[in-house]
């Protein structure tokens, strides 16, 4: 992985913060063109990975970067699925089994038809999740997807219902079909890695929030920092600014003196507030020393 992701959250109306600033952003990015601007503003900073959610806007990013191959040679995605309000919008709009059938992929679409029809009268949650993320990486056909992450609204609802499996079989589908390294997007790192460990998926990718105040770090940052220093696993630091609670500086300081962080993903809308971020990053993150402290 590269040491800096650049994130979605900005483009869609999220901010964790601010409900007026998340709804201003999201006007501004009603336009592609407003998105791929700043990805471009990203690239040219030496941003070369795009860690985004499977928002149906996406398949429109994921077009012009197919169209333009030769100007981002090196360009990599990150999806992460699923993106929820998607799914509860078709449900309701049409039902368990058309809405399953409309996010099917368009190879095969008979067959998965059928597999999915018949997984959903035997609950075969398996075949369900495998289908589904199929589904999902329609988008990103032709492109470089070497880390595919499950959200966390996945991740902590099959932790919190004990449904412990589910985890295993995204592991092993992600690996097997797509050739990927699968990661797991938490709000709880230390017992999804407990539950990883019970399963024997070693040395798991984990994304969740990683700064200096705690901000949506469940168990608190006694405990997350006891766990980077003594567990195995590849972290991967968001919400680092805990959105805008902490300066840059003092937020990218913290967390590049932690060990075992091997990349923070962050988001941006403008060039200047990019450059700021990576820069910061280059700084107390220099090369010669690899990832992190550690």
């Amino acid at each position: 992985m590269d040491r800096v992701l650049f994130g979605d959250n900005q483009f869609f109306g999220v901010n964790h913060m601010s409900e007026e600033k998340a709804r201003a952003q999201q006007m501004r990015f009603q336009d592609t063109q407003a998105i791929i601007d700043v990805l471009d503003a990203a690239y040219q900073e030496g941003i070369r990975t795009f860690m985004c959610t499977t928002h149906d806007r996406v398949a429109e990013v994921c077009d012009y970067f197919r169209a333009n191959r030769d100007k981002y040679p090196d360009y990599e995605f990150f999806p992460c699925m699923p993106y929820a309000h998607k799914y509860a919008n078709a449900v309701t709009e049409y039902g368990m089994i058309d809405a399953l059938r409309k996010f099917l992929p368009d190879e095969g679409a008979v067959g998965a038809m059928l597999k999915g029809g018949l997984a959903l009268a035997n609950k075969d949650v398996a075949a369900i999740m495998q289908l589904l993320i199929d589904a999902e990486m329609k988008m990103f056909h032709g492109l470089r997807t070497p880390v595919i992450f499950m959200q966390n609204v996945i991740t902590d609802l099959l932790l919190g219902v004990g449904m412990k499996g589910c985890l295993r079989v995204f592991h092993d589908h992600v690996r097997e079909k797509y050739q990927a390294e699968p990661g797991f997007i938490t709000m709880n790192t230390p017992v999804l890695l407990d539950v990883l460990d019970e399963l024997g998926i070693d040395n798991p990718i984990v994304c969740s929030n990683i700064n200096k105040i705690g901000f949506r770090m469940c168990g608190g940052i006694e405990l997350y920092e006891k766990t980077l220093a003594e567990r195995r696993f590849r972290p991967v630091a968001m919400s680092v600014l805990a959105s805008g609670a902490i300066t840059p500086r003092e937020a990218i300081s913290y967390v590049c003196g932690l060990p075992k962080v091997e990349s923070i993903v962050f988001g941006a809308s403008s060039r200047g507030n990019i450059r700021q971020t990576k820069n910061l990053i280059d700084e107390f993150w220099p090369v010669s020393t690899g990832a992190g402290a550690g």
